[in-house]
């Protein structure tokens, strides 16, 4: 019997679905528009442990993807965020593959959405085990929701030798050697006997009176302080140099999942709470087993009244069902399993005065209005700022200077403008505020160039290469693999470039000698003249990954080789107008406007002047395969393409195609070869799980040349 994927499958009788409606312009440019925010907000939080909007406002863009995508299943793609978990490990870290899937949570935001939940397992149980099940009161497990950073710990014979973090779900970091240093971790697993194999989840957590001890040191050495536990667990576990391993140490391990190494006797999530105890793991004291939803949200409400005295951040509960049984019945959809919700906490609130607006350039250009409060003590920490967003988030708040506001902290990180209390804008009025509208200057306050907004964005931006606010990240990101992968240009060394005024914009790089280099902290002539090496080679490039190094909003590896597929010169691109661009199949209307604004602008078209004149050349795209591709030596055959190739992505899928070969985008039993090149990720692992032949591009040129050999 074929397997039934969701709880629509499992409707009775035959149903004839009417065709799905073609997608309106406006619903694929939102779409494009969402799918690039939510990857951009993706990266900070799971990469760089720096999110820039709280979770309520990442949920929100979340939610009005999955509806579009709900509405227009056409323009659901399979790397769409809402059919992934996390994001893929940072660069730089050894990874591994996860035992079985580390997947998300679905969330509920009240009761309705608990019982809602409820309702849908009874259904699905009903389906496959009988009637009886629609009407039962299913025992659960809850729990606290950690608000850390989630990983995966594997024993083999009780000792620990592997912890990874969620990565993308599938693969995720190796960070066992800074996980050997928290203490709550043990190096052997206690009690007799230890599975062969144990794979153990939980949450690295940095308690409340750590996290403030940490940060009243980092003040008294001139640092920044950490802005909250969560970021600061995440961040102390992606350390490669200059560990800090004070901060290793503060850390706490809680378990609450097992994988694999499940004793025969345990039959419940409540059980393997036990075992994970009697193996040595701290298991949140608060977690609870009760008789069913109602009993749930109880539960819920009370941790929400203690949330205060516990020592560790929580944002909510997890409510799981505790017969490991029923889980395996109910299964998984795409990211998330069925038998579990998160139980999301409302953010805590206060009042305070807005006393001054100020404008902040991120490192993405982005100009964020920032709200300066008379501070006041919300979530148990003083807040005097918080971010307003966009000028939109001004203008329907109507928030002016003197408002009395209400703010929270979202997800218990962020502090969040909620509303103006416009009932006491007399007060205002009395201490001296005039209550005027702010607006988003026209000019850069860092660099005064001039700002732009996107059609179908929100945020207005600084489009300068070269502004200050954004230099470190945009050097950062031209060294990049997938851009022009210049090594030896780390973040330190960056920090420094431009700190000491060596580098002023970006084609700077070029300009560098060994003699200026030698001059900075930690570089000796050794590392000079390897450097020197290293940017030279980054010279000779291909015009996808010049594309990518410019870092133009929304250009990643794929669409600069879908660019550069279809021009072939930067020339012809510089003269593209934005229909053109945007009829590239898998490009768009809100990309294409983003790359013409980007290469329009005199300051762009100066800096890329400069990079052609300091050496950068761009090769030549690759030529067309020595055999006859017109015998369509590749009819029936299917690829798929991953890594960064040598050519555009675009030219290699054109050169299979033509030969009668057929280029999709994800790995499955239907697909005949992978074509990988440089980092290709958990597509080659997956081709490898199922005996797929990976090819190099000279193993592609080759069958290309002669067809297949077997």
């Amino acid at each position: 019997m074929p397997a039934r994927s969701s709880d629509e499958s499992r409707a009775r009788g035959p149903r004839v679905d009417a065709p799905p409606a073609e997608p309106p312009a406006a619903a694929r440019a939102r779409v494009e528009t969402l799918v690039a925010e939510l990857r951009h907000h993706d990266a900070l939080y799971y990469q760089h442990d720096e999110p820039e909007i709280s979770d309520a406002a990442y949920d929100a863009l979340r939610r009005e993807l999955e509806a579009l995508e709900a509405e227009y299943p056409a323009l659901r793609s399979a790397d769409s965020p809402t059919q992934r978990v996390g994001a893929a490990p940072a660069a730089g870290f050894a990874t591994g593959t996860h035992r079985t899937p580390m997947l998300s949570l679905e969330n509920a935001m009240n009761a309705d959405e608990m019982r809602a939940f409820d309702a849908r397992i009874r259904r699905f149980l009903a389906a496959d085990l009988g009637e009886a099940w629609s009407e039962a009161g299913i025992e659960l497990m809850a729990e606290p929701k950690l608000d850390g950073s989630a990983v995966e710990l594997v024993f083999e014979k009780g000792r620990f030798v592997q912890g990874l973090t969620r990565g993308d779900g599938q693969t995720g970091e190796d960070v066992t050697a800074n996980l050997r240093h928290v203490p709550s971790i043990p190096e052997r697993l206690t009690g007799r006997r230890p599975p062969a194999l144990a794979s153990v989840r939980g949450e690295v957590v940095l308690p409340l009176e750590a996290f403030e001890s940490l940060n009243r040191g980092r003040a008294e050495r001139d640092l920044r302080p950490f802005e909250n536990p969560r970021n600061a667990a995440a961040g102390s576990l992606r350390q490669i140099h200059d560990v800090d391993y004070e901060r290793l140490r503060s850390l706490e391990f809680r378990a609450y999942a097992l994988e694999e190494g499940r004793p025969a006797a345990i039959e419940r999530q409540s059980d393997v709470l036990e075992q994970l105890r009697a193996w040595g793991f701290v298991v949140s004291p608060e977690v609870e087993r009760v008789p069913d939803v109602d009993a749930a949200i109880a539960y819920h409400d009370t941790l929400l009244a203690r949330r205060g005295e516990l020592p560790i951040e929580i944002d909510g509960t997890v409510i799981k069902v505790d017969r490991l049984d029923l889980q395996a019945t109910l299964g998984t959809v795409s990211r998330a399993p069925r038998w579990a919700i998160a139980f999301k906490f409302p953010p805590e609130q206060a009042v305070t005065v807005l006393e001054g607006i100020e404008f902040q350039v991120g490192r993405t250009g982005a100009l964020t209005p920032v709200a300066r409060l008379r501070p006041v003590r919300v979530g148990g920490v003083t807040v005097s700022n918080a971010s307003l967003h966009n000028q939109d988030e001004l203008d329907r708040k109507d928030l002016r200077v003197g408002d009395r506001i209400v703010i929270q902290r979202a997800g218990d990180v962020i502090p969040q403008v909620v509303r103006v209390r416009l009932d006491r804008r007399r007060e205002a009025l009395a201490e001296g505020f005039r209550l005027e509208r702010s607006r988003l200057p026209e000019r850069c306050p860092v660099c005064d160039a001039r700002t732009v907004r996107l059609e179908g964005e929100a945020v207005t931006r600084c489009v300068n290469l070269d502004c200050p606010a954004q230099l470190k990240n945009n050097l950062r990101h031209l060294a990049g693999r997938s851009a022009l992968d210049v090594d030896g240009l780390g973040e330190k060394l960056v920090d420094q470039l431009v700190e000491t005024g060596i580098v002023k914009r970006l084609s700077d790089v070029f300009a560098l000698d060994a003699e200026q280099l030698e001059g900075l902290e930690r570089m000796g002539a050794r590392s000079a003249a390897n450097l020197v090496a290293a940017i030279d080679r980054a010279r000779r490039t291909t015009l996808p990954r010049l594309l990518v190094a410019l870092g133009i909003r929304h250009v990643g590896e794929t669409v600069a080789e879908l660019l550069a597929g279809e021009f072939g010169t930067l020339d012809a691109l510089l003269e593209a107008s934005p229909e053109r661009i945007g009829a590239i199949e898998g490009v768009g209307p809100t990309i294409a406007q983003s790359v013409v604004r980007f290469l329009a602008d005199p300051g762009n078209r100066a800096e890329i002047d400069r990079f052609l004149a300091l050496g950068v050349e761009i090769a030549a795209p690759a030529p067309e395969p020595a055999g006859d591709v017109g015998a369509r030596l590749l009819e029936g055959l299917t690829f798929v393409l991953t890594g960064t190739l040598g050519r555009p992505r675009s030219e290699a899928k054109r050169q299979i195609e033509a030969a009668g070969g057929k280029v999709t985008g994800s790995v499955s039993r239907k697909t005949d070869y992978v074509v990988a090149g440089e980092d290709p990720g958990s597509k080659a692992t997956r081709a490898a799980e199922l005996g797929i032949p990976v090819l190099d591009e000279a193993g592609l040129d080759t069958m290309l040349a002669q067809g297949p050999t077997t």
